[in-house]
Parts: structure tokens; C-alpha cells; sequence
């Protein structure tokens, strides 16, 4: 890690704990403002770093770019989840071509899938059976496809055999199911900081995983 990279590591901190202080008080201005900077300033992190490996790098780079599209998309006041959705889909693609950089043999991912799929099946059938009870059908398609991509990313990060991008994998996976519970299951009170806390500490994973 480079001190430009652990200067900016501080900046993506403080504006990731702005964003949570602003989903906790309903201040969307402040939201509109430390959300995307927190996405923007882990580019700088990525960028900053000194990486084993330039090829990963330039992937986790792309998935970010994706992310912070998807990021604003989802916090504008005009219902853009599908926009959201699709923009995160192309990151975890992105991310999903980084982690197979030099890492995970097909015996290993077969191994790493096993549980992602076990958890992806037991999130998925309430998820969306509440989408068919509650008039969300034609969206069923697209969040099973989502589904499958950020599903294949934790796979491959687990196979990976990095401690930190097999964690932030995780904590994306948390933090997007909380996404669906919240919206089509049953709205939590807790789950909008939930969301926000898991997403950032699992790209702070992905991205410093970078250097381990």
C-alpha cells in the first residue's frame, strides 16, 4: 500500500460514515453528496495501490466505475432500480473477470460454489415468491439474473483464496439481499444503514484485497 492509497483509504472512511449518518437521518442532500464520493474515492484507492497483479486491478477498476453509476442511480428520488440493477450486474461481471486473474482452479470454485448456492437458494425462494404475491413479476427475470451474477462473483472470490475479497464478497452479497428483503419482503427499519454499512465494507474488501 502506498500513502496516497492509505490517504485516500481515510477519505473513502470518512465519506462512507457521512453516508450512513445521512441515511440514518433522512438527509438526502448530504446522501447525494457522500455516497458516490465514498465509490469514488476506492477508485482512487484501486488506482493508488500497488497491486500483485495489474490485470486484476483493471477490472475491480471497470466493476467500481459500474458501481458508482449504480450507486446514483439508486439514490435518486425517481425509482431507477432497474437502471441500479443492471449497472451492478456489469460490476460484478467486471469483478467476476478480476478474481479469475491468476486465481481459482475449477476444483476450487466447484468447491466454493457449493455454499453460494445453498445460501442463494434459501434467499431467493422467499425473495421471490414476494415478488409474484406482491405484483412484481415482470422484475422477477432481471433479479434472478442478478441473482446469478453476484452469486458467481462471491463464488469466485472465495475461490480466490483471499481472506479480504472472499469477506467483501460476503458483506456485497448481505448488503444487496437486505436490498431485496427491504423492498419486496418486508421493509426493515434497521436495513437502509444495513445496506449502506455492508456495501461499503465489502468494496473497502474487494479493493484491498488488491494488495494483500
Amino acid at each position: 500500500m502506498t500513502t496516497v492509497a492509505w490517504v485516500l483509504v481515510a477519505v473513502a472512511a470518512a465519506c462512507a460514515v457521512a453516508d450512513w449518518v445521512a441515511v440514518a437521518r433522512g438527509s438526502r442532500r448530504l446522501e447525494y453528496l457522500a455516497k458516490p464520493a465514498a465509490t469514488l474515492a476506492l477508485v482512487g484507492v484501486a488506482l493508488a495501490l500497488d497491486p500483485t497483479r495489474d490485470d486484476r486491478r483493471a477490472w475491480f477498476v471497470v466493476a467500481l466505475a459500474l458501481c458508482l453509476a449504480g450507486d446514483v442511480f439508486l439514490m435518486l428520488p425517481a425509482d431507477r432500480f432497474v437502471a441500479g440493477l443492471a449497472s451492478f450486474l456489469g460490476g460484478h461481471v467486471a469483478y467476476v473477470i478480476g478474481l479469475t486473474r491468476g486465481g481459482g482452479s475449477a476444483a476450487e470454485l466447484a468447491v466454493a460454489a457449493v455454499p453460494v448456492v445453498v445460501v442463494g437458494v434459501a434467499v431467493a425462494v422467499p425473495i421471490l415468491s414476494a415478488m409474484r404475491v406482491r405484483g412484481h413479476g415482470a422484475l422477477v427475470a432481471p433479479v434472478v439474473a442478478y441473482m446469478a451474477v453476484i452469486s458467481a462473483m462471491v463464488t469466485t472470490a472465495l475461490a480466490s483464496g483471499v481472506v479480504l475479497a472472499a469477506l467483501g464478497a460476503a458483506l456485497f452479497y448481505g448488503s444487496d439481499a437486505l436490498i431485496a428483503w427491504n423492498r419486496f419482503v418486508r421493509p426493515l427499519v434497521w436495513a437502509p444503514v444495513a445496506i449502506m454499512v455492508t456495501y461499503h465494507l465489502g468494496q473497502a474488501g474487494l479493493v484491498l484485497s488488491l494488495a494483500r
